[in-house]
């Protein structure tokens, strides 16, 4: 197995790159659209031709590459199945591994960020998305998200994993790259040490976070895989550069 880690700075985004020697194939995990000419460059220096792009939700803080890569290179769209998006080529569901080759990704249903949100394990390692991050966890006040439904996810789906399990996020603020479940349980500020599900509902109520800058954009774009908007405010143009960049744009 091939595995690369791919840090997109103006989302602080992780994207994840996994491939299968046998095949010569490769998954993308949230490809960012504006990072698609350094993802391209990756797949070159490995060797792999990328068949499919894989989203965890649909996201509220950036544009998501899948579409655009299907046009360049032709890969294929998963995304959950529960999302009912038109522009998908598979639907991911809960407990129903996504297979390329000799990668088989065992498929969580998390809500709580979104309610269609979606974590990933492979091996010895898990990409919890937005649900779980490291020494936190996303946001519950929009996307239909839910505390309680969060709480759920994480203490009951995600904390259940050996706690050897990499903890892989969907996001980083801080340049931090991995964790573990055994961390994430016993240090965690909203999650972990032993917190109660009253005491994260109490806790969440109370971010009272800014309204996301690019959340009326990117919901809209992500629900037709990846498609940026006419009128983007000229202080938002570098969340969709490549569009304009490449040849399909």
């Amino acid at each position: 197995m091939i595995f690369r880690q791919l840090f997109e700075p103006l989302s602080s985004t992780y994207t994840y790159l996994i491939g299968c020697e046998e095949k010569g194939q490769a998954l993308l995990i949230d490809p960012v659209v504006n990072a698609i000419e350094r993802d391209l460059a990756v797949l070159a220096e490995t060797g792999l031709t990328l068949a499919w792009t894989l989203d965890t939700h649909i996201h509220a803080d950036h544009i998501t590459a899948a579409l655009h890569l299907k046009q360049r290179v032709g890969s294929k769209i998963a995304a959950p199945a529960m999302e009912c998006l038109p522009c998908v080529d598979h639907g991911v569901t809960d407990n129903v591994s996504f297979v390329l080759g000799s990668v088989s990704l065992g498929c969580l249903h998390t809500p709580g960020h979104t309610d269609g949100h979606f974590a990933y394990a492979l091996n010895d390692r898990i990409f919890t998305g937005d649900a779980l991050l490291i020494d936190g966890c996303g946001r519950t006040d929009f996307q239909n998200g839910d505390s309680r439904a969060l709480y759920e996810s994480v203490t009951t789906k995600l904390f259940s994993l050996p706690d050897e399990y990499l903890v892989f996020p969907g996001h980083d603020y801080q340049e931090r790259r991995v964790s573990s479940i055994g961390q994430e349980k016993a240090r965690n500020p909203r999650l972990g040490q032993g917190k109660t599900l009253g005491e994260f509902v109490q806790l969440m109520a109370e971010l009272d976070m800014p309204y996301p800058k690019f959340i009326d954009y990117a919901v809209p774009g992500n629900k037709k895989c990846g498609v940026c908007p006419d009128d983007l405010p000229e202080n938002m143009l570098a969340y969709c550069d490549c569009m304009g960049e490449s040849r399909q744009g």
